[in-house]
């Protein structure tokens, strides 16, 4: 697990799901000049995101650094109880990778210094 306060200074596109960034960096053409995320031009260009991953059952948060070659992944996060019961209770037993709450969003930003 990552300390939060170490990516500080990075950009976060707060509003970027997971769904948004596989249609930016995979689906190239998919989207509309005109939307909030323009089609990616380069591997120049970069997003960094949060996403929730419940792959392991426990829910954690994942920062993710992303171009369309690959996404690395910054750091990995435990959710706090009280925010992860909250999301258990919302999506159930569902495994993927979702895009944090407004909470946890308030959560991280606040872990960040972004407040």
């Amino acid at each position: 697990m990552n300390d939060l306060k170490a990516f500080s200074g990075h950009h976060i596109d707060w509003n970027l799901s997971p769904e948004h960034a596989v249609t930016m960096y995979l689906e190239w053409g998919n989207n509309d000049w005109h939307a909030e995320y323009p089609p990616v031009r380069s591997k120049d260009d970069v997003s960094t995101y949060f996403v929730v991953d419940t792959w392991a059952g426990w829910p954690v948060v994942r920062l993710v650094r992303r171009n369309s070659e690959h996404a690395e992944e910054l750091a990995t996060v435990a959710l706090p109880e009280q925010l992860a019961n909250s999301f258990l209770n919302e999506y159930g037993d569902l495994k993927g990778i979702f895009e944090p709450t407004p909470e946890i969003k308030a959560w991280l930003r606040k872990e960040l210094g972004h407040e």
